[in-house]
């Protein structure tokens, strides 16, 4: 395919994460935003139960049931010309993980704060890793139609807390119940809004200007005053809002509204679709990837196990790097290295999923496959290529697991296989142990009772889970032995053991035992993050 092909279809693609804290109304704004785009006709809620079936991201039972977010989903859809590929990612800290592996595969980031509670732990969390990986974020101050603080004090916290710059592109007229419209600042319109049962339909909108009589009938004089007074603030400042300083990720455009209730939501996706940053080049080995390059490359960013429960596939995320995927092309196996065909690929959106042929720079797509690529793996028509490896996060929480169901060993060896697979969780086997029972580690509680939950809804098992009294692991240098550490005292509360890849580890039952393993150990080189991830 010719370049300028390549050049064209890169510049429709806007490819980004919806990342909050938890209960900021993330999924919500997701459901929206797929609502004026077109994508869905009614949107859901994840408060109210009756709207959950309707909610296209969070399609998992266990997150219908608790109402939370468990795995990033993908969304890809045409809005103005454009392919959206949008990632909603769980807000809870015990699936940081997820979203941090999700925020390695996109262009830009929209972040979504409860305007009555500003920066939260998470908030600041997330902002320091897209700040890292210099990735561009808009910024959108939800619950505006609840009890709010002071939008200027909110953009005050934005930039002292966070350090970043603020431009606020529209401006919100009242909040709670005075809550009545979104002021363009750049332009110069006032958007009216009425209420819609329950927000699943657009809300009806009436475009003005700040000077109309009628919104001094909506709102009192001295509110109505008061917010003039904002803008002029504002106007005083003398900002102007600069592309390329967003796109750099020195400045977030900022938006104000509710998600319940669709103020402000379109607001959102027109200004993201004109300013989002198209695909970019991507680090590799060798150097920078240019995206409009004619030779295929991307990466696995996740695996989702399971999600066809008949055919009990896996799902393989990819993100396209450069140049063009076309389904049935060869790449290099990044296990053994010989030519694999790239035969089942699709589009995904949520749960639902349809034969997929090309995509281009900026594209998410999925493989399905049976035996599922390693997450970090690089699929390239050019082998030379090899993009950064992503690194997998140490666990905190430790928890032996077995099936106590003799009958249902096949279910919950096959269900193990595929979660561990995924990423989320890791195994190890712990030397001596006479049990031979597998360790579960993970980044948090949570995702013990996801694995749970997943096992016996999903594959039928019958597992139990026994606390362990481990809070931390490390892995030794790459090629070390366990007979190499075999005369190692180890101390109460320290195990040796291997990980799910066969290679040596050792746990540790807090901070005093790993301190006083290494001063009996000095030439022990101990690793927080596997380096043997490949």
């Amino acid at each position: 395919m010719d370049i300028a092909t390549i050049k064209r279809e890169m510049s429709r693609r806007r490819t980004f994460a919806i990342i909050s804290h938890p209960d900021a109304g993330k999924t919500t704004l997701t459901e929206k935003l797929l609502l004026y785009g077109g994508a869905i006709q009614l949107a859901g809620s994840v408060r109210t139960r009756r709207n959950q079936k309707s909610t296209a991201s969070d399609w998992m039972a266990l997150e219908k049931e608790r109402g939370i977010s468990i795995s990033s989903t993908l969304l890809q859809f045409d809005y103005k010309g454009c392919v959206v590929n949008l990632l909603d990612t769980p807000g809870h800290k015990d699936f940081s993980e997820d979203t941090y592996r999700v925020l390695t595969a996109v262009d830009s980031a929209v972040m979504v704060m409860d305007a009555a509670k500003g920066v939260e732990e998470r908030t600041r969390k997330l902002f320091e890793i897209c700040r890292l990986r210099q990735i561009p974020i808009f910024t959108f101050f939800n619950k505006m139609d609840r009890p709010a603080r002071d939008p200027l004090s909110l953009l005050d916290e934005l930039e002292k807390v966070l350090g970043i710059g603020a431009f606020p592109i529209t401006w919100p007229l009242g909040s709670g119940a005075d809550f009545k419209g979104v002021y363009d600042r750049l332009e110069k319109e006032l958007r009216l809004y009425r209420h819609t049962a329950h927000g699943k339909h657009q809300a009806p909108c009436q475009v003005t200007g700040i000077h109309d009589e009628a919104i001094r009938k909506l709102v009192p004089e001295d509110q109505y005053r008061a917010w003039t007074e904002e803008l002029d603030v504002l106007s005083g400042a003398g900002e102007s809002f600069d592309e390329a300083q967003v796109r750099a990720g020195l400045i977030t455009p900022v938006f104000f509204g509710s998600a319940m209730t669709n103020f402000g939501v379109q607001h959102l996706l027109d200004y993201f679709i004109l300013h989002g940053a198209p695909p970019q080049p991507r680090k590799a080995a060798s150097g920078p990837v240019d995206p409009a390059s004619r030779a295929f490359s991307g990466f696995v960013f996740k695996v989702q196990a399971n999600m066809n429960p008949k055919h009990r596939d896996c799902l393989t995320y990819v993100r396209v790097c450069s140049g063009v995927f076309e389904r049935d092309m060869a790449v290099a196996d990044p296990r053994s290295g010989k030519p694999i065909r790239l035969s089942y690929a699709q589009k995904l959106f949520g749960q639902d999923r349809e034969s997929l042929e090309i995509a281009y720079p900026g594209d998410i797509i999925g493989l399905v496959t049976h035996k599922p690529f390693r997450i970090g793996s690089t699929l390239a028509a050019d082998p030379g290529i090899v993009y950064d490896e992503i690194p997998r996060f140490p666990p905190e929480a430790f928890s032996f697991i077995r099936n106590i169901g003799t009958s249902k060993h096949k279910q919950f060896r096959d269900g193990m296989a595929q979660l561990l697979e995924e990423g989320v969780i890791q195994s190890f086997q712990v030397a001596n142990d006479a049990r031979k029972q597998t360790l579960l580690g993970a980044v948090g509680q949570l995702q013990f009772d996801v694995v749970l939950y997943r096992l016996r809804d999903e594959y039928g098992a019958e597992p139990l889970l026994e606390p362990a009294s481990f809070t931390s692991v490390r892995w030794f240098d790459p090629g070390t032995r366990a007979e190499d550490r075999a005369n190692d005292y180890l101390g109460s509360g320290v195990r040796l053991a291997t990980d799910m890849r066969g290679q040596l580890v050792i746990l540790f039952s807090g901070e005093w035992s790993m301190k006083y393993y290494m001063e009996k150990h000095p030439d022990a080189r101990l690793h927080a993050i596997s380096p043997h991830e490949a």
